[in-house]
């Protein structure tokens, strides 16, 4: 511990802000407190009842995980209010399901988009040091797949070109593909669904997403100041300003605002200008969520389903009542939800995607004209205006410069967005890093989710 009972603030109480409070408060450590801008805690992981009785959250959220420190936060709250699924996930393209991942499951196409896959596996250009991300996926995937899926949905998912972000946060993310492995599937006529992490998945019975983090919200209670927005920072103080009047003294911060509006209430550092130019460039998207509560029942099994084709506004629809039958009124109801991203700073129109979403839904029988003219019992709509935080090609060159410098002022930037790293934005991920930085800062152990490149 480099310095005596520090005092330690996390700003915001996401799933990183969360993730530090509880680690902090099973150790037995008193001096800190948690600061959220909002009347609620869960961040992106909320979740909102409307007023027909469906909960929604901000998108197809599912809790997988990696760390053990994760799973006993995810024990302490929802250990008896949680199911257990097994991933039924397709991608709906040319009129047909295709169960996920597509680039193992091809069989399901026309023989004619089968071969021109299969041609362009064989002929994919040798590029050992791909450019971007679109160069990637030619190397990766061909052009045939590329072209009509892989193109056309990671557009879809992240609002920007392509050709403008980087590939080194594949990892795990998206299932590269064997050739042998394509052809035996199709030859055989058989199904490959298993890949990755989220093959099985968990989520609560009760409260949505937002139920993983509420128990922490009691547990916490007497350290949680809530409806708390940082006005400016002084780093040479080492005080936070509120836009309520609060004022707060650290040692040490943890903070999860995003890394582009922090830098831009951080004051009196030499190299605060600079720090603030670099962080502006950071690359984000704005997502629309649309649910619509039916009221009937629906005996589809399906989780979640993916969208290229642009005729469909969504790049993801979730079938959120099989999540749990709790997150609509009653068993004689089901619910969708799509989520539609656009470029950062988009101003959407609500009404006009939901008119679109429910045409589509009816376009790809997931909905019939009857259910539209007699049985939407909800129309619920929510944008989120930082929704992905993009892996853009100068995006480690910024993390190189910004973090650095954060750190020698004792503040780590972590999570979603505090950090800025896609590859490890997942929930649990975010929960980790919270408490990696607790450790970091009690223990001066070293963080091993989150590295800054």
């Amino acid at each position: 511990m480099s310095l005596k009972n520090p005092r330690i603030l996390i700003l915001g109480a996401g799933p990183t802000g969360c993730g530090a409070a509880f680690y902090l408060s099973t150790l037995g450590y008193n001096n800190w407190a948690v600061y959220e801008k909002n009347s609620y805690v869960g961040g992106l992981s909320a979740s909102y009842v409307d007023r027909n009785g469906f909960t929604w959250d901000n998108g197809g959220h599912v809790v997988f995980s990696h760390f053990d420190y994760f799973d006993s936060l995810f024990d302490f709250s929802c250990a008896d209010n949680h199911f257990s699924h097994m991933r039924n996930a397709y991608a709906y393209m040319m009129d047909t399901l295709v169960p996920y991942p597509v680039q193992n499951n091809i069989r399901y196409l026309k023989p004619e988009i089968i071969w021109e896959i299969i041609q362009g596996l064989i002929d994919r250009p040798d590029k050992s040091s791909p450019k971007n991300f679109k160069e990637w996926i030619e190397s990766q995937f061909g052009k045939g797949l590329a072209n009509h899926f892989m193109y056309p949905y990671n557009q879809k998912v992240w609002s920007v070109d392509l050709k403008h972000m980087d590939y080194n946060w594949i990892a795990e993310r998206v299932s590269v593909i064997e050739l042998k492995k394509v052809l035996s599937a199709v030859i055989l006529q058989r199904d490959d669904s298993s890949w990755g992490p989220n093959h099985s998945f968990k989520f609560p019975q009760h409260g949505g997403t937002q139920a993983i983090y509420l128990p922490v919200q009691k547990l916490i209670a007497d350290k949680l100041v809530l409806n708390s927005e940082v006005s400016k920072i002084d780093i040479k103080e080492k005080t936070v300003y509120f836009t309520n009047g609060n004022i707060d003294t650290y040692d040490y911060l943890i903070n999860s605002i995003p890394l582009d509006e922090f830098a831009g209430v951080l004051l009196n550092g030499v190299a605060n200008e600079s720090i603030r130019e670099k962080a502006k460039k950071l690359v984000s998207n704005t997502v629309l969520i649309i649910g619509v509560g039916v009221a009937r029942k629906d005996a589809r099994k399906l989780n979640w389903i993916y969208f290229p084709e642009p005729e469909y506004p969504w790049y993801r629809v979730t079938f959120f009542s099989n999540y749990s039958p709790f997150n609509v009124p009653d068993e004689n109801h089901f619910s969708l939800m799509g989520e539609i991203s656009y470029p950062y700073g988009t101003q959407p129109d609500a009404d006009e995607e939901i008119q679109r979403s429910l045409s589509a839904f009816v376009k790809c029988g997931f909905l019939n004209q009857d259910d539209i003219e007699t049985k939407i019992a909800s129309l619920y709509h929510r944008t989120i205006p930082k929704a992905y935080p993009v892996p853009s090609c100068d995006r480690d060159e910024i993390l190189h410069a910004v973090q650095p410098f954060l750190m020698k002022n004792n503040i780590y930037s972590r999570g979603r967005f505090g950090g800025w790293k896609y590859e490890v934005a997942n929930m649990d991920h975010s929960v980790m890093q919270g408490k990696e930085a607790v450790d970091a800062i009690l223990f001066n152990k070293p963080e091993t989710v989150y590295t800054i490149p």
